[in-house]
């Protein structure tokens, strides 16, 4: 099982829980120390030695290719890929890709992810893919400003990216219709971690800045433990379950259950749009 953004957070909470249940399971993080941090810890917490790590920056699209050609090299099939790393900015930032940095994280990494890993989750005979929305799952996407090229709030914008990973989920899923794969949406809630812990006052909203100080100070007790548990409900559900295991393009929300898409992802035309843009930058890095 390989699980992205899983050297804290959320996702180090999921890579431990399917520890636990005996998985073989391998991190994905940036940062080698981290990695290798996480790696010892969940292997002391779950008594499971089967753990290990791949170090990869997910907003440059050559790790995410070396990220796939290494875990092909190392396992002969993937069962289970969560697509859980995520990322905002308190401004735009452009990667050595030319896409911008939350939506290189949050879309292009795991639609190229799971595209160069196909042959490895297909040979396993019965793969599940879990692509991890967040934030707030609702409201539009602008075609005009996919990559903040108007206008940029980063939560705002972040919210945005996820809404555009569930719009390409959604197609993916399409695509891998009748395949030993299937491709399902898990909406973990809100947590308490790194990520939001570490955002600027200057990537709220305008509005919600005056309160930036109150809220550093209610997420840890908000949004603590109990609510990184939670968070991983739906995922371990989707991973594991066999009740959804040949489910197939469906949206869960946090009490692991089906639940309606947003409308901006149900527009065809959105999601063609998002799916090409996908396409044409795996492309540049050879579509294989």
């Amino acid at each position: 099982m390989l699980v992205t953004g899983s050297t804290g957070g959320i996702g180090k909470e999921t890579a431990r829980q399917l520890a636990e249940m005996g998985a073989r399971v391998i991190l994905v993080g940036r940062d080698k120390n981290r990695a290798d941090a996480a790696v010892e810890e969940l292997r002391a917490s779950s008594g499971n030695h089967r753990v290990e790590a791949i170090t990869a920056d997910l907003s440059r699209l050559g790790d995410v290719k070396r990220l796939a050609e290494e875990v092909s090299t190392r396992s002969r099939g993937v069962d289970v890929l969560i697509n859980n790393a995520g990322a905002t900015r308190s401004h735009r930032e452009i990667t050595e890709d030319g896409i911008e940095t939350a939506f290189a994280v949050n879309v292009v990494a795991p639609f190229c992810l799971t595209h160069w890993l196909m042959p490895a989750l297909t040979s396993s005979g019965a793969a599940r893919v879990i692509n991890i929305t967040g934030g707030i799952p609702k409201g539009r996407i602008d075609l005009d400003n996919l990559q903040g090229e108007k206008s940029y709030v980063g939560l705002s914008f972040y919210n945005q990216t996820k809404l555009a990973q569930m719009a390409m989920s959604y197609r993916f899923a399409q695509e891998v219709e009748g395949a030993p794969v299937t491709l399902n949406v898990a909406y973990p809630g809100h947590a308490y971690t790194s990520m939001n812990r570490d955002l600027t006052i200057g990537t709220y909203p305008p509005l919600a800045r005056p309160i930036v100080p109150l809220l550093r100070l209610a997420m840890p007790v908000v949004y603590g433990h109990k609510a990184l548990l939670r968070a991983t409900r739906s995922s371990i559900h989707l991973a594991t379950s066999p009740e959804v295991r040949n489910t197939n393009g469906a949206y869960f929300n946090t009490k692991a259950i089906p639940t309606p898409w947003p409308d901006a992802v149900l527009d065809e035309r959105i999601r063609n749009a998002i799916w090409k843009l996908c396409e044409t930058h795996r492309a540049r890095l050879g579509a294989s």
